[in-house]
């Protein structure tokens, strides 16, 4: 048990699985997290930011091209099987009860993410935790037309890989010394991260409440 908790906190830990998983495991958990529905707890935004610190700094065996493209074909390939997921899956995946990897909340999340923003969910949820996940599975169960899907699957992969990864790569060319305080800069862009969803929630809560004082 003591074991797997401890594979469990290096798995959250984007230094601990930069530094000892290298590439091919940030690609696997990149791709896990875009389209697979047991990974919307793995980390993301910050895993692509200090890929790109860590290539720039000379941490990681692979060049800036090869992390971009292969960072880039993870997320769209992830989307795609999400999308497929989704279309098979369809409504039962609302009916399905909560476990340890699968919380029915964050599907509702996804879905209300993606009424309020139609198919760009799928540009701006890569921002997102948790929709980043379910949004492909939730386009895939509104069976969303498959040619919209490519363009805004491939569009946002885009965005979001080179935003962030050549963020953190120039960065680390301009300020190398910025490794030293890269607790700080995970932290910060966890919270901001998770505003989005903190703010819904409180939206949701206190729309709830009205809606109980109306029925009263």
């Amino acid at each position: 048990m003591h074991e797997l908790l401890l594979s469990f906190q290096q798995l959250m830990n984007p230094e601990e699985l930069l530094s000892s998983g290298g590439f091919y495991l940030v690609i696997l958990i990149v791709f896990a997290e875009t389209g697979l529905f047991f990974g919307f707890f793995l980390p993301g935004d910050y895993l692509l930011f200090l890929a790109g610190l860590f290539c720039a700094l000379n941490k990681i065996d692979v060049n800036i091209y090869t992390l971009c493209f292969g960072l880039l074909g993870a997320g769209i390939l992830g989307n795609f099987t999400g999308y497929w997921f989704g279309y098979r899956a369809g409504p039962m995946l609302f009916k399905r009860k909560d476990s340890f990897i699968f919380k029915r909340k964050y599907v509702v999340m996804a879905e209300e993410f993606y009424h309020k923003y139609g198919g760009t969910a799928l540009i701006i949820g890569r921002f997102v935790p948790i929709v980043r996940t379910f949004a492909p599975i939730f386009a895939g169960v509104v069976k969303l037309d498959f040619k919209k899907f490519v363009l805004y699957n491939i569009g946002g992969a885009l965005i979001w890989v080179s935003v962030l990864t050549l963020s953190g790569y120039f960065l680390g060319i301009e300020f190398p010394w910025i490794i030293h305080y890269v607790e700080y800069v995970v932290v910060g862009m966890i919270v901001i991260a998770f505003l989005p969803i903190a703010i819904t929630l409180l939206k949701k809560r206190m729309r709830d409440k009205r809606n109980k004082q109306n029925i009263q």
